[in-house]
């Protein structure tokens, strides 16, 4: 088969492996910079921190901890069946972090090799995987060919493909069609990941939905909701969520508008990356503020609190008729909006959400508004639902139902790798 290899992928291999010696260096200062678990490097050289289980293993691979939660719902309905057991390998620390908590028995979760060779080589030897799903677009060269000459049976499921990806994929097509050729299938998200796949040279696409759409809904401590509850009383909520650089400031703006009509207006920001929290905090200025990660709750003063933790989207969700979502003022496309919408919380974003254009598309369109292109209108829009939360109910009502609309990405996909199954090697 490494005869067939083009030259790019033959040249990707001979650069990652004069890589090697370095990749234990570069992982050990990722980890003092907090990107990395120093317990678990072990697990980045392909070294596994356990033995493999017998029968048949399932090898599920996500980037983060949007692709790990996507497929929760797939885990648990492919467990169902006796004699399996599920490897979930992902390469950030917050996604190995919740995947502790919420995998179920017969699952577990190893990092991610970095694509060396000999990494990859240690890794399959080791755990033998009957077969391989990468979610939405993660494509490892080395991984994927080392896998597929070892036997190992390879399909992307939910997947994904930006136009920035696509164009970039496009520069090297030779090794795009020849590393998506590994794939026996490709079950794409939406048509134009559909149409990007068969493009670069995947086989055998169906487009079967997001899985995120099967996802229940996010999950809430009921003592930290009630404690929250009652330290907020019936103040009104300007909710944010998964915000990243830049939006704080935009969201900071709109609660200085908002704090004229409403001047018991509590903001509160959810960042995407927890440890942003600080930086938060300083933006924040002299308005009154608290982090949630110092075990701090609102009081009557606090204008601004930052819920800097993991793990507890869920509270905040359900504090809230609408929620502005982040990702979404600068372009790059948006964080998942079924998140609030199962809650039956209204979806307000920016401009930018091609990350899940079709869903907010359907989301909006019940609706009949959220979509906002500058601070003026977010201020107009929240300002409307403040005054109006019978509407704002009403709208999160609309969210819920699109969301429900959505679903049935799960019975698809998993009626794939269960034929997928039926034809692995044992």
């Amino acid at each position: 088969m490494a005869t067939r290899l083009p030259l790019s992928l033959r040249a990707y291999r001979c650069a990652t492996v004069a890589l090697e010696p370095v990749a234990p260096l570069a992982l050990r200062r990722r980890a003092r910079r907090g990107k990395e678990n120093p317990l678990r490097l072990s697990e980045r050289l392909g070294h596994a921190s356990r033995q493999r289980p017998d029968g048949t293993l399932i090898w599920i691979h996500g980037a983060s901890v949007g692709e790990c939660l996507s497929v929760l719902p797939l885990i648990d309905a492919l467990l169902a069946t006796p004699g399996r057991n599920i490897l979930v390998t992902s390469g950030t620390v917050t996604s190995a972090e919740l995947m502790a908590e919420r995998l179920p028995k017969g699952a577990f979760h190893q990092f991610a090799v970095v694509d060396t060779p000999s990494a990859v080589a240690h890794f399959l030897d080791h755990w033998r995987p009957n077969i391989g799903l990468f979610v939405d677009s993660e494509i490892w060269p080395n991984t994927l060919v080392a896998a597929s000459q070892r036997g190992v049976r390879l399909a992307i499921v939910n997947g994904r493909m930006s136009e920035r990806s696509f164009a970039g994929w496009q520069r090297a097509k030779s090794m795009a069609a020849s590393l998506l050729s590994l794939f026996e299938f490709a079950l794409a998200q939406d048509a134009e990941t559909a149409d990007r796949l068969k493009a670069l040279g995947a086989r055998n696409v169906e487009i079967t939905g997001n899985l995120k759409a099967d996802v229940p809904s996010l999950p809430a401590d009921p003592n930290a909701l009630d404690a929250l509850r009652r330290a907020i009383g019936d103040r009104p909520i300007f909710l944010a969520t998964n915000t990243h650089p830049g939006e704080d400031e935009f969201v900071l703006a709109v609660h200085d508008r908002l704090r004229r009509a409403f001047p018991s207006l509590l903001t509160i920001i959810v960042p995407r990356h927890a440890q942003r929290g600080a930086d938060i905090a300083r933006s924040a200025g002299s308005r009154a503020h608290a982090l949630r990660s110092q075990d701090i709750l609102p009081n009557a003063q606090t204008e601004i609190y930052v819920a800097d933790t993991m793990g507890e989207l869920g509270l905040f969700y359900r504090l809230a008729p609408f929620a502005f979502v982040g990702k979404s003022l600068g372009a790059q496309g948006g964080q998942n909006p079924l998140e609030p919408a199962r809650l039956g919380v209204a979806v307000v974003a920016g401009p930018y959400t091609d990350n899940f254009r079709e869903t907010y598309d359907a989301i909006f369109a019940a609706q009949g508004r959220g979509r906002v292109e500058s601070a003026d209108a977010l201020e107009t829009l929240a300002a409307q639902l403040l005054n109006d939360p019978a509407q704002a109910r009403a709208l999160g009502q609309k969210a819920q139902d699109a969301a429900s609309g959505l679903s049935g990405a799960l019975e698809h996909t998993r009626a794939a790798v269960e034929a997928m199954l039926a034809h692995a090697r044992t």
